[in-house]
Order: C-alpha cells, then sequence, then structure tokens
C-alpha cells in the first residue's frame, strides 16, 4: 500500500486517499431495514427515540455495518438526537466497523454544528480512528475542513500524531489538499496551535519541502514565516 502511494505520486495519493477516507453512510437499502433505535435515529425522530430509551433499550446496538444508534444520527446530522442519545448514556468513544467515531464522522462531513454537539457532550477529539491509525484532526485537515479543524484543536486534539502512512495533519494539509484557501487555514491553525512543522514523511520531506514539490506559494511563505526547515 505505502509502496503504491509511492509510485502514484501526489495526485495519485489524492485519488487514492480520498477513495479510501470516504466513510460509508448507511445506503437505503440499510435504513430501509432499520427498526427501532436505528430508525429514530435516521429519522430524527426524536420522540419516539425517547419513548425507546425510556424502554431501557440498548443504546449501543449495531448494525451491519456496526455502526450504533449515535453514528447513524451524526451521519444523518440530527443533533438533537445525538444530545438525546448521550445525555441517556451511549457510548460516544466507540467504532464501526470502518473505525470511525462519531466525532470522526461529523468531521468528515464537515458538520460543525453536530461535532460541536459532540464535543460539548464529552466525546474526545484525541482518538486514534480509521483503517489509517490516523485522528479526526488528520481527517479534517486532508479534507481542508479549516471550521472543524480549529474545533478540534481547542478540544485538545493531538497535533502532532503520526498515522501508518506515516503522515501529520500538517502534512496532510499540504499533500492531500489543493493549496487554496480553506487548506491554507487550516495550515494556519496547525501553525498557530503549535504544531510540529519538521515531523518529515516516510521518504524524509518535511511539511515545507512538501509545499515547495506541490508550488503551494501561500503554504510555503506560511511555513518559512514560521521558522520551518527543509
Amino acid at each position: 500500500m505505502h509502496k503504491l502511494l509511492h509510485i502514484l505520486g501526489f495526485s495519485g495519493v489524492c485519488l487514492l486517499a480520498n477513495a479510501c477516507l470516504a466513510q460509508v453512510a448507511p445506503s437505503p437499502a440499510q435504513i430501509a431495514q432499520y427498526q427501532g433505535l436505528h430508525a429514530a435515529a435516521q429519522r430524527g425522530d426524536l420522540a419516539k427515540a425517547e419513548k425507546l430509551i425510556a424502554q431501557k433499550v440498548d443504546l449501543n446496538a449495531r448494525d451491519a455495518q456496526g455502526r450504533t444508534p449515535l453514528q447513524v444520527a451524526t451521519f444523518a446530522r440530527h443533533g438533537e438526537l445525538v444530545r438525546a442519545l448521550a445525555q441517556a448514556g451511549a457510548d460516544l468513544s466507540l467504532l464501526e466497523n470502518d473505525r470511525y467515531d462519531a466525532v470522526t464522522i461529523a468531521a468528515v462531513a464537515d458538520d460543525e454544528a453536530t461535532l460541536a454537539t459532540l464535543l460539548s457532550l464529552g466525546a474526545s477529539a484525541k482518538l486514534t480512528t480509521s483503517r489509517y491509525d490516523g485522528t479526526a484532526l488528520i481527517a479534517a485537515a486532508h479534507l481542508g475542513h479549516d471550521g472543524v479543524v480549529r474545533q478540534l484543536i481547542a478540544a485538545g486534539a493531538p497535533l502532532d500524531h503520526v498515522n501508518n502512512l506515516h503522515w501529520t495533519a500538517v502534512i496532510e494539509s499540504i499533500v492531500l489538499g489543493d493549496g487554496g484557501p480553506r487548506h491554507q487555514r487550516t495550515l494556519r491553525a496547525l501553525v498557530d496551535a503549535g504544531a510540529n512543522l519538521q515531523l518529515a514523511d516516510r521518504q524524509g520531506n518535511t511539511p515545507l519541502q512538501l509545499a515547495r514539490t506541490r508550488g503551494f506559494a501561500e503554504m510555503v511563505a506560511m511555513l518559512e514565516k514560521a521558522g520551518a526547515r527543509p
């Protein structure tokens, strides 16, 4: 896998990694089969969910993809359902089959409102998630979700976590980004938060070298001003 990524080059990495990052939301066929709390979570039916909660149903039941009702509600952007489930005792830290927790689901979806709800309820921004052994912060940096990145930083997300591709959030904001305004703001948030700008990729390339290779002049200037070295 890593060799393949290296052979493909940056553009190929973007295509491959984006395909792998895409989360699996409930399909129409799965939704049609949902019953009980999963069905209420998908529909955003708060009254039905509260009735089921009062009946002491399993708050952490899993569907075929390992998703809990809270994760289904997160995919569906039903923040009040997420709140009700969490306050009833649903586990905020569980991972579904692709190893995403609710925080990472909201982060990848660029859903700042649901993310804020989850974090206010005590969900952690520090979990290791996804098949890449990454974090919600790395996933959000990859996608240039700058508002999400700022929320996660404020919630104590590990700035310098290295995933199994040997990339940090800083590196992903460069090598998997488009160099545009949102990825620039993402990198700025990481720089301002004190992220390590010298952690290199598996080939020894620093963020500054990677930004130069991509031709991202604004990022190069930002990194140089922050004291990053080749």
